[in-house]
């Protein structure tokens, strides 16, 4: 099961990297097509921007990208598509230059029909990779450094001229800190594959509205958490809500 515990030491890491070694975010591939945002530094982080045809900030969004962070082509693209359908989307740098390369995508976990077809010796090597390169990741952001990051950024964005609701999109590494936003600090929240999330407890404080998407197979939520996911969230009748799996 995923933990809401801050990695503040090694140990901890360790355990969160095994978690993550077989996540959804270490396979995948790179999506076809080229980003056609701009990139402005906003409260002092470097940030890819995405504009509605019309322009307008009247619905921002701020998007909390996975381990790879802010460059992947991927979550630019989609931000793209956010924008096209009326969304002002930014991407914060809130890994300050220290995302994961996507080499380490490729290298040490391929797609998810190359993994299938993989033995259990390549397995093994894949996931101690894995669990070598991602302990002291986590660690250098751990919440203490990047909650406050997060929170800063969304601050700035209510203040650029124009801004009306603000909405936060997560994904697997940043899916955590969409959901502590939904907790008092945006207007509502997107979430899917979320890692590291605190189940009740981060679930149950949330205050605004938001849709949590997860899988049926997730290394990160087994079955267990999503039923107690779903136990808590039909329980929140005071805020607008969806859970979909």
């Amino acid at each position: 099961m995923s933990t809401g515990v801050d990695s503040s030491n090694s140990s901890v890491s360790v355990v969160k990297a095994n978690q993550f070694s077989s996540s959804c975010c270490l396979s995948g591939m790179v999506h076809e097509g080229t980003p056609t945002g701009t990139i402005e530094a906003i409260n002092d982080l470097q940030t890819y921007v995405a504009v509605p045809k019309d322009g307008s900030k009247a619905k921002s969004i701020v998007f909390l990208v996975d381990i790879f962070g802010w460059e992947f082509k991927n979550v630019r693209l989609l931000a793209d598509n956010y924008a096209k359908a009326g969304f002002y989307c930014y991407i914060p740098d809130v890994h300050q230059g220290g995302s994961l390369p996507i080499e380490f995508l490729q290298s040490v976990e391929p797609s998810l029909k190359t993994r299938k077809q993989q033995t259990a010796i390549e397995k093994t090597k894949a996931n101690a990779n894995a669990g070598t390169a991602l302990p002291p990741w986590l660690l250098k952001h751990r919440e203490a450094v990047s909650r406050p990051l997060i929170e800063n950024f969304v601050a700035a964005m209510r203040k650029i001229p124009g801004t009306g609701k603000v909405g936060a999109i997560g994904f697997c590494w940043g899916g955590r800190y969409a959901i502590l936003r939904a907790h008092s600090v945006v207007d509502a929240a997107y979430v899917c594959h979320p890692s590291l999330v605190a189940i009740p407890g981060g679930l149950r404080t949330i205050t605004k509205p938001f849709s949590l998407a997860v899988g049926t197979e997730d290394s990160l939520l087994d079955q267990k958490s999503v039923g107690q996911i779903q136990d808590i969230i039909a329980k929140k009748t005071d805020v607008p809500h969806e859970l979909r799996i």
